[in-house]
């Protein structure tokens, strides 16, 4: 029955693209196939009595938990304006400088990734606050667009990011599944702590290829980015700088810190960014009842999406695997020429390819589990495997014509910034991700190195 798998799939992907929610596309596809199964006695009705302890797994959680508070951080953050204290502030300090402001928001979206998180926000955030300067500093319309769509998706892969709590929870679950084919029944788990920390390598490996093609254009082609005149204005004093960069990294140092370092676990240490970020806000005095109400309601909406989305994917998951879909998928990957690298690269461009029409939580809660077990199987090692497929999703956000990116900037975008200009500027950024990509498959220690480091794996 593994073709009514495939069908199934086909089905979920045709009703989300028709723009029913995702969580009840998932689950009501799911069981409406399950239903005309058991009554066609093709799927067995025992599955199904499986799903209440599926979501009851899901309720208690405890690595879920950190996806809430890691959500109120990030939007206390963005509501404390933080975004436009740093980015006035290392404007002053080097934007007089030849791609000084290029490089400025590049360093600023990496902080505001590493702080809270949310892509949408930040590319949001940062046009708002970046386009309109650097526009009025003469540099080119796609320089501009490209530089905020990218800097504003790293929050995609630098930690803490949501994606690499929700993709750890996951791929922790694959890895066990995969030890138990294989015949190991004390088998080795992996945490939210092991990808941040191998994320961190990769993440940074993008800013500093960002930053290289900033000042590589800065050289050839000085017209689309012109130095400015500040008009003899002192540049950023030592005190300004560190007052401006004080609270991202207190926070950064704060959550990072205390998983990378062992003290806390990563639910815990959401929590406390959480109290960081009000702490913040309440510093800036930009916390008063109402917004603290707002910030609240915002992320009771985005939680329950989330969790909303993760129910209707674990029915998904169940339906797909009573109807021998697991089977079918390792059938396929297996029997490929090339082995584990051609079943490597045929996930990775389906994964790519989904990203233009799918949320980066439905991709990880619908095709991960899928493809998952099926690659850690053959012998892949799941940090950088979870790695990968975070890069590779922050790439298809980007891409032209369908990347979230993209549609998020040209809905603060002035009119005179054309949808071809966004398209045409994030084009060399796309090169440079897929070059990060390629570095991180030659040089897979890059993910793994420093997770072995810290926790000896």
């Amino acid at each position: 029955m593994e073709w009514v798998a495939l069908l199934l799939f086909v089905a979920v992907i045709f009703v989300l693209l028709a723009g029913f929610p995702v969580a009840f596309s998932l689950g009501g596809t799911a069981l409406i196939f399950a239903a005309a199964g058991v009554l066609g006695g093709g799927f067995e009705s025992a599955f199904l009595a499986g799903l209440p302890s599926r979501v009851f797994g899901i309720m208690v959680n405890d690595t879920l938990i950190a996806v809430p508070l890691f959500v109120f951080m990030g939007i206390t953050l963005e509501r404390a304006r933080i975004a436009e204290d740093l980015l006035e502030t290392l404007s002053s300090l080097f934007g007089t400088l030849r791609g000084g402001l290029g490089i400025s928001v590049t360093i600023v979206g990496m902080l505001l990734a590493a702080s809270t998180g949310i892509v949408g926000a930040t590319v949001v955030t940062m046009g708002l606050l970046s386009l309109p300067t650097m526009l009025k500093r003469g540099y080119s319309p796609e320089i501009a667009a490209g530089t905020i769509c990218a800097s504003g998706t790293l929050g995609q892969i630098i930690p803490p990011s949501i994606i690499l709590v929700m993709l750890g929870d996951v791929i922790s679950s694959a890895y066990q599944q995969a030890q138990l084919a294989q015949g190991n029944f004390s088998p080795k788990t992996v945490s939210v702590g092991d990808l941040f920390a191998g994320a961190l390598l990769p993440g940074l490996l993008l800013v500093v290829l960002y930053i290289l093609y900033l000042i590589f254009m800065a050289i050839i082609r000085p017209a689309v980015m012109p130095a400015h005149n500040d008009g003899g204005q002192p540049r950023a004093s030592i005190g300004r700088v560190l007052h401006a960069l004080f609270a991202p990294l207190f926070l950064i140092f704060a959550v990072l810190g205390s998983i990378l370092s062992g003290v806390a676990t990563p639910t815990e240490a959401a929590g406390v960014g959480a109290i960081g970020a009000m702490l913040i806000a309440l510093a800036r005095r930009s916390m008063t009842l109402s917004r603290l109400q707002e910030i609240m309601r915002s992320t009771l909406r985005i939680s329950s999406m989330v969790f909303m989305i993760l129910i209707g994917a674990s029915i998904f998951s169940l339906v797909f695997r009573g109807y021998g879909g697991d089977d079918g998928v390792r059938a396929v990957l297996g029997s490929l020429p090339g082995g584990v690298i051609t079943a490597m690269l045929l996930v990775m461009l389906v994964m790519f390819l989904l990203g233009f029409v799918l949320d980066f939580i439905e991709i990880i809660y619908v095709v991960v589990p899928i493809v998952g077990p099926v690659l850690l199987t053959m012998g892949l090692d799941p940090v950088w495997l979870a790695i990968m497929i975070a890069v590779n999703l922050q790439t298809s956000f980007l891409t032209p014509p369908f990347g979230f990116a993209l549609f998020y900037l040209r809905g603060v975008a002035p009119p005179s910034v054309t949808t071809m200009q966004i398209y045409r500027g994030v084009v060399p950024f796309i090169g440079l991700q897929i070059l990060g990509l390629v570095i991180l498959a030659m040089f897979p220690d890059l993910a793994t190195w420093l997770p072995g480091k810290l926790y000896g794996q």
